[in-house]
Formats: structure tokens, sequence, C-alpha cells
């Protein structure tokens, strides 16, 4: 499974000339699409086998700067029936900069409403926490 590769923009520094701590929610998200793009493919029906995020947590160990080229790791580190948590690596340059976890739950868009793992989904967790 390959690191997800972050380009960071201009609009990502604050006025300390770093990465802003709440953009690392979004490189956190970005890392979730270009796993789960490996993982079920592009095709997933997200609308009925959906998930939606519950908890966030970031460690900030160092900054990262505009020219870093930030690599993220996943894996998932828990699976329940309806849950799931996934933790997060980001490194510069082999060095570690920054951790996360995220809780994300099954989740049924069309009836807005929390659902049990889908298998297929499940399978392609187990594989991501095989991977640590």
């Amino acid at each position: 499974m390959t690191p997800a590769s972050i380009q960071v923009r201009l609009t990502d520094i604050d006025i300390l000339g770093h990465v802003n701590n709440a953009i690392y929610l979004s490189y956190f998200e970005m890392t979730r699409i270009h796993y789960f793009n490996q993982l079920v493919g592009p095709d997933w029906d997200w609308m009925e086998n959906g998930v939606v995020l519950v908890q966030n947590k970031v460690n900030y160990l160092l900054p990262i700067f505009l020219y870093d080229a930030p690599q993220i790791h996943m894996h998932c580190i828990h699976i329940g029936n309806k849950s799931f948590t996934l933790s997060y690596e980001v490194f510069v340059n082999g060095q570690l900069k920054t951790t996360g976890k995220s809780i994300l739950v099954g989740f049924n868009a069309k009836k807005h409403q929390s659902i049990e793992i889908p298998e297929d989904m499940r399978t392609a967790l187990l594989k991501l926490r095989q991977k640590q």
C-alpha cells in the first residue's frame, strides 16, 4: 500500500510560517481517500455503505513548512461491528512530524443511519491492519 503524498499549498501556511493546525485534518481526509481508493476502488457505493467521522485526534510533534513533501501512512488499529479506528503517521524526509487517529462509523446516507461495517469494507480494513 503506497502512502499518501501531500502537496503543501500556500493557503495551508499560517502566520508562523508552518502548516496551520487545522489543515492536518484535511491531510488525514485526503489520506483516507487515497487509501480507500486502493482498498475498495473508485466504484464503491459511499451513499449506502459509507462512513462518517466521529472523532479526530492530532499530535503535533514537529512543524511542516511550505516546501516540505509530507508522506502519510495510514493503518487500521481497531475494527468493531459498526466503527473502526485509523491511525496516521506524517513523515517528511523520513522524519516523523505528526501522528493522529480517527474513529469512523459505518453509515447509510440514504437512510441517515449507522450500519454495520460492510463485509467488503471489513475485509479491506483487515488488509490494512495486516500492513502495519
